[in-house]
């Protein structure tokens, strides 16, 4: 399998309207119904919570519990104030980058519909050379086109409603994926096809498995730390994004060294259980699948996190997927760092046998 292509156009297909589709953190409802629908086939049922993770779980009945893990939500923007000439001032709804914000293009989620918005930055003309003013969280601001405050609420905007980047899914070079919100729906999505490559494959798991699509992550992991403690899991694989270090004004450094297409990133960290770990490591290295190694300090900052402090103790591991341009609208991955994350989840999970490999973990 690891010479052959993981990906066919059906994932594709899935991919392309699973990144299109907005689900900013708290809102990530019309995003799972997507994922859900498409890993219906792979597995016997589904777990829902009230903020709305998602979980398709395989052999629901059995006595060990892996999950494999991706977070569904993307950074947003909040309106906070609508200005008395119909401009409207914003706050994060996780960690929105405010430098990258003038000239962008949003979209405004009301009861009445989207509305659109731009950006807007003074021109250049009129700014001060020497003393340029930087973008700020307190001085950008969207233009719906309205010439003031009352005309603004007649579209349905409020303060509290939410705000999104339209950015679409696009493939540059063949091989890069490009998009919004690959922070972190890359995640779902590599676990979907995990499990439908189990699927496919005929694989018959002697534990039971949860896929699992939590919410809430970019604002505190918080869609993981309710779901495990439902789940109950034995095992956790969680993967995330990392950044890519060989891009400009990062420093190697500090950051390590991490490359897109050079293969998935496999970490280092407290919270990351060693034998897990090893097994990992060991599955990649016996099927030829290529990775890197990250070094992480007291925490990870991903769901791992929550699963590995959950329950009294829950072994974790992290595979994290290299990508540039994070918590940007053109964040990008590699495609063969894509699959050889779908692949490594899978051979890892092939490598699991019975109750002496949890025992192993204990």
């Amino acid at each position: 399998m690891a010479k052959q292509k993981i990906l066919n156009k059906k994932s594709i297909d899935f991919l392309e309207k699973y990144l299109n589709n907005a689900a900013p953190t708290g809102y990530e409802w019309e995003g799972q119904k997507i994922w859900m629908d498409y890993l219906k086939p792979y597995v016997d049922e589904f777990i829902t919570d009230t903020y709305g993770t998602a979980v398709g779980v395989i052999n629901p009945e059995a006595k060990y519990k892996v999950v494999i893990e991706g977070h569904a939500d993307e950074i947003s923007w909040y309106v906070n104030y609508i200005s008395d000439n119909g401009l409207i001032y914003v706050i994060r709804n996780g960690g929105s980058d405010h430098q990258i914000a003038p000239s962008k293009i949003v979209n405004i989620h009301t009861n009445k519909g989207i509305v659109k918005g731009v950006f807007g930055w003074p021109a250049i003309h009129t700014r001060l050379r020497t003393n340029e003013e930087p973008p700020k969280p307190d001085n950008i601001c969207i233009d719906v086109g309205a010439k003031n405050k009352e005309e603004v609420e007649k579209m349905g905007v409020h303060v509290g409603c939410v705000i999104t980047y339209p950015d679409e899914f696009h493939i540059l070079n063949k091989d890069k994926f490009v998009c919004r919100a690959l922070d972190n729906r890359m995640g779902g999505f590599m676990i979907a096809e995990v499990a439908r490559l189990l699927h496919e494959n005929q694989i018959k798991l002697p534990f039971g498995l949860y896929i699992t699509n939590s919410v809430q992550e970019e604002i505190g992991l918080r869609g993981a730390e309710m779901i495990t403690h439902t789940i109950k899991p034995n095992v956790a694989i969680v993967t995330d994004v990392t950044h890519d270090t060989t891009t400009p004004m990062i420093n190697a450094k500090k950051e390590g060294h991490l490359e897109l297409g050079k293969g998935p990133v496999i970490a280092y960290a407290p919270a990351v259980q060693q034998k897990l770990r090893d097994l990992i490591t060991e599955t990649a290295k016996d099927k030829n699948i290529p990775f890197q190694r990250s070094a992480l300090s007291r925490a990870t900052g991903t769901d791992t996190d929550a699963f590995a402090y959950s329950n009294g103790g829950v072994a974790s591991a992290l595979i994290s997927l290299p990508l540039r341009y994070m918590h940007t609208t053109v964040e990008m991955v590699h495609r063969d760092d894509v699959e050889h994350v779908i692949l490594m989840i899978y051979e890892t999970l092939l490598n699991i046998n019975d109750g002496d490999t949890f025992s192993y973990f204990e």
